[in-house]
């Protein structure tokens, strides 16, 4: 029999952070190596943090700024984005995300009674207007343009920790910020059981599919959760770059696996967006993918196991 894993969760970036290890004994350097990679990347990209360096970064668009190591990391992980998703995944529309009834952390914006979305155009590819000089760690964002980097930003998190704790304790490492999950290290036998849910917070007792991964990451993309009223009705934080409004999309969940847990969010991501064409692109890119329409119908492609034999 297997040992037990080491298992602990708690708030981090507006979410729920889990980490897992194959060794107890290494498990509180694990937890506090973690603590402190997640504290450093809110006071860093933030976008709900007046005093966070994308904060200050977003103030002086059209003004080229020195930035730090991770700062300049995680916006050329952005840049990467949406180079290689054809633009549906765009850390250029902060602004659209504000208007759009956004602006602040999630609980706080279930608390509004409602609001009024009103027309907010973007920039068309603003991304490709963004320069950043990695060397130099030289930044410079278009004026009227905030970066978000919701999007990869936890993606990258969670593969930066789980590759810097397994190497550290020695041990198998599973992280889980929300719905992204990166792991590294031998993984236990049989792999690492994932329960796929469109919320994160819903017990384990809820019904859902469990699968097991052994390398890379997992990411779940879900219109289903942070969603907020307005006056046209319910919008969610999935925004289609093409309108700058939440993308109208046949899919409520896409949960995808690949190399890494970046690679897995883009992927989702994207897909949600791209709507109905999302299926044949994740078949192409043979990318595992499971995705929930609105009805509640699910699709696998590229791989992933049939609800059937998760079952079994």
């Amino acid at each position: 029999m297997s040992a037990p894993l080491s298992t602990v969760s708690f708030p981090a970036l507006g979410t729920t952070a889990t980490v897992v290890a194959t060794e107890p004994a290494s498990f509180d350097t694990a937890t506090e190596l973690l603590r402190e990679r997640l504290r450093a990347l809110d006071l860093t990209c933030s976008r709900f943090r007046t005093d966070s360096e994308l904060a200050w970064v977003n103030a002086h668009a059209g003004v080229a700024v020195s930035v730090s190591p991770l700062l300049a990391r995680a916006v050329r992980v952005a840049l990467d984005a949406a180079r290689t998703s054809r633009g549906y995944v765009d850390p250029t529309l902060g602004s659209q995300l504000r208007a759009a009834g956004y602006d602040r952390t999630f609980a706080l914006v279930r608390e509004r009674a409602t609001w009024r979305l009103p027309p907010a155009p973007p920039q068309r590819e603003a991304w490709r207007a963004v320069e950043l000089d990695d060397e130099q760690r030289v930044l410079l964002i278009p004026e009227g343009v905030e970066l978000d980097l919701g999007a990869t930003a936890k993606a990258l998190a969670a593969d930066d920790a789980a590759r810097a704790i397994a190497a550290t304790i020695g041990s198998g490492v599973l992280i889980a910020l929300g719905g992204d999950i990166a792991v590294a290290g031998p993984a236990p036998a049989g792999g690492w059981p994932v329960r796929i849910a469109e919320d994160h917070a819903a017990p384990l007792t809820d019904p859902g599919p469990t699968v097991a991964i052994t390398t890379g990451g997992l990411a779940t993309s879900s219109t289903s959760v942070r969603r907020w009223p307005t006056e046209q009705g319910e919008a969610h934080h999935i925004l289609d770059p093409r309108s700058g409004r939440p993308a109208i999309t046949p899919w409520r969940t896409v949960t995808v696996a690949a190399a890494t847990c970046v690679d897995a969010n883009i992927a989702a991501t994207a897909a949600v967006v791209r709507g109905a064409e999302a299926v044949d692109g994740l078949v192409a890119a043979r990318l595992p993918s499971r995705l929930v329409r609105r009805d509640g119908s699910v699709v696998q492609v590229a791989g992933w196991p049939d609800e059937e034999s998760l079952a079994a």
